[in-house]
């Protein structure tokens, strides 16, 4: 069940954006509206991956935004993704983070850092939508502390053996998953300090196992797994970019994917306020609107407020980023700052529609149980405050 009536005007929703932007995103607008949303309660409540809107995401090209055209790409950017994430999140946040995880986390390793002949053979599959693949980073005790890894890999016989284990990895055990990039230990630097390196491991290597999907509180038409690694081997060809830069690599990768799941949270936000105030113009109590009420219009222009900010903090990230300047702070602050307004318009939204929004079929249930993780996820609160602190000369 969703309100009426949710559709932003367009002169605010494409405000400061390109013509070709502008177009944009209306396209994935319609596309969430009559493709995504109608099938969201349904796939929410079964945990349903569904690869039909996978597939039509990838027709539409939203895989190959940010990649060029010569992998079979759109030639975008990363501006171009965050406005697709920003209309698909409105709607349901599974569907944004299939698509933000096959992007930012999946395809960006293996265009940033791959040799060439990676790159023919990975991406253009990945661009398409034709299959998806996983970032195998976080583990049991090395979560924010990813330099904690635990994974090892040795060199064998021209193959690495792998050894270990991953959780939380999104895209990891569909029917379409191609590969899981995986950070491990590959031996000791001079320091004393774990060498870590990348290496792109295929689904189907023997010993590589996506165990039974996650029971998540949301995100629940999304994929998620943990993985184990059981002398998984593959050929020494497999490491992605340089031995021993596995984790700077990855450090790049989240920054650049803070960005991206910016996006996601502000469009999760501006879901919030759309519903809300559609609801408050319909609900009527003791013989009038609740949008009459100050207390109810008040907390909805909040709520605005908020989505707003967090579009104008992700966006300045992103303008950043193409720039080829150091990002990192504004990323940081965009990812905090939208993180939060998308909880807290969750909170708020359901308070506005009172029991209505304590069912699940309704946009802003599904958003109250979805926003949580985006607290966490690519970086909780406390470390991106962390980030932050330390930009300011205030950590020593």
């Amino acid at each position: 069940m969703t309100t009426t009536d949710t559709t932003r005007p367009r002169s605010v929703a494409d405000d400061g954006l390109t013509t070709e932007l502008a177009e944009l995103r209306r396209t994935v607008e319609e596309f969430a509206n009559e493709v995504v949303d109608p099938k969201a309660a349904e796939n929410y409540r079964n945990h349903t991956f569904d690869y039909d809107i996978v597939s039509r995401m990838g027709e539409l090209g939203l895989f190959g935004l940010p990649f060029p055209e010569e992998y079979g790409g759109m030639g975008g950017d990363y501006f171009a993704l965050g406005v697709a994430l920003e209309e698909l999140a409105r709607v349901d946040q599974s569907v944004a983070i299939t698509l933000e995880g096959g992007c930012s986390l999946g395809a960006m390793p293996i265009y940033r850092f791959g040799t060439g002949e990676q790159k023919q053979r990975w991406l253009p599959d990945l661009l398409a939508g034709r299959a998806i693949a996983g970032f195998g980073l976080t583990e049991p005790e090395a979560g924010s502390d990813a330099g904690g890894t635990k994974t090892t890999a040795r060199l064998e016989d021209g193959h690495w053996v792998i050894n270990g284990s991953k959780q939380f990895i999104t895209n990891s055990g569909t029917d379409i998953t191609s590969l899981v990039t995986t950070t491990a230990v590959t031996g000791t630097r001079e320091d004393g300090r774990k060498e870590i390196s990348a290496i792109i491991v295929p689904t189907d290597t023997p010993g590589f196992t996506a165990e039974p999907a996650y029971d998540k509180v949301g995100w629940n038409s999304s994929d998620t797994h943990p993985l184990s690694y059981d002398d998984a081997r593959v050929p020494e060809e497999n490491l992605l970019g340089m031995r021993g830069r596995g984790f700077a690599q990855f450090l790049s990768i989240l920054a650049e994917g803070r960005v991206a799941l910016a996006a996601l949270a502000t469009g999760a936000a501006q879901g919030c306020v759309d519903e809300a105030a559609a609801y408050a113009r319909q609900r009527t109590s003791f013989g009038r609107t609740i949008s009459e009420y100050q207390g109810v219009s008040f907390k909805i222009a909040r709520m605005e407020a908020r989505a707003w900010s967090a579009r104008q903090a992700w966006r300045a990230a992103a303008t950043k980023m193409l720039t080829g300047a150091d990002f990192s702070r504004e990323a940081s602050v965009a990812k905090l700052v939208a993180s939060e307004a998308a909880m807290d318009n969750a909170r708020d939204a359901t308070q506005v529609f009172g029991g209505a929004g304590f069912m699940n079929e309704t946009r802003v249930a599904r958003h109250y149980r979805d926003s949580k993780i985006l607290e966490i996820g690519e970086g909780t609160t406390e470390v991106q405050l962390m980030l932050i602190a330390r930009s300011l000369g205030l950590e020593g």
